[in-house]
């Protein structure tokens, strides 16, 4: 498989023969689309999390994943079509533009990246900025979904290595600023995205992210799946993991799915993993 990276200098030269969705978001605050229209990547489509990369929150978590037919008409809205590659960026370290990635690869696109730095790297770049809002042409994405392995609440509890993707605290269960119940899945392993990055908020070399995930046990030998509050950011763990070529599934309702039963077990422990 490709990288699922891409550098600010490649998507330059690529320009005219990518599509570039523009997925900028934060979580707890507005969408983007404000953002986008100060200056975004030319010929950038902007897509709106909450509405077209995840259905109504519920007992499926805070950002279950949208219908397939919901899904494909916001791709066509959007211009993307099965045969040309797609970029996709935030300016989130990827945190945001990793679920628009993963949605396209569970839907069976085969040429999906992710902008390696986000917008600034584009800016620190020198790269064209355009306003206002980009029409694109209809596209003609077919979702085939099911090309991405997923990870339900019934099976979560037998996966040999379980990551949680958040924040140490918010694993530890020391506190929750966003949902009712603190804590972890048992059994969990916690790699926090930020520890994906370098300092200049690019990812981490395969050889370095390797490294990073089998400190926490998690070394490839065994089938992995990774969640996080919502099912949106542990996408960048699943990112880093296949940059260091380790391949990973993910948990969609995430803790928060998790929590909806509360006959479901929760842990406040440190790892039960070397």
């Amino acid at each position: 498989m490709p990288s699922p990276l891409i550098s600010a200098a490649e998507l330059h030269q690529s320009l005219g023969g990518v599509t570039v969705l523009d997925v900028r978001y934060r979580m707890g605050g507005p969408g983007g689309r404000q953002e986008y229209e100060k200056g975004h990547v030319p010929g950038a489509v902007y897509v709106d999390l909450d509405t077209e990369l995840a259905a109504p929150p519920g007992a499926g978590g805070r950002h279950p994943l949208p219908p397939a037919d919901v899904f494909e008409t916001a791709m066509r809205r959007a211009g993307v079509r099965g045969d040309r590659p797609v970029v996709v960026y935030d300016d989130w370290s990827g945190l945001a533009a990793g679920r628009a990635w993963w949605l396209l690869r569970y839907h069976g696109h085969p040429d999906v990246r992710v902008l390696d730095g986000a917008w600034p790297a584009w800016v620190e770049a020198g790269g064209a900025v355009h306003t206002g809002t980009t029409l694109p042409g209809r596209g003609d994405f077919t979702a085939r979904p099911g090309q991405l392995p997923v990870v339900e609440a019934d099976d979560v509890l037998g996966v040999p290595v379980l990551v949680d993707a958040r924040a140490p605290e918010r694993y530890r269960g020391d506190v929750e600023p966003i949902d009712p119940v603190a804590g972890h899945i048992p059994g969990a392993v916690n790699v926090p995205t930020t520890t994906n990055l370098r300092a200049d908020g690019r990812f981490r070399s395969a050889e370095e992210l390797r490294a990073l995930y089998a400190a926490a046990g998690v070394a490839g030998d065994e089938r992995v799946a990774v969640y996080c509050g919502s099912g949106v950011t542990a996408v960048h763990d699943i990112i880093a993991l296949e940059v260091a070529g380790i391949p990973a599934a993910l948990y969609p309702g995430s803790w928060s799915g998790w929590i909806a039963d509360p006959d479901r077990p929760v842990s406040r422990t440190t790892s039960e993993r070397p």
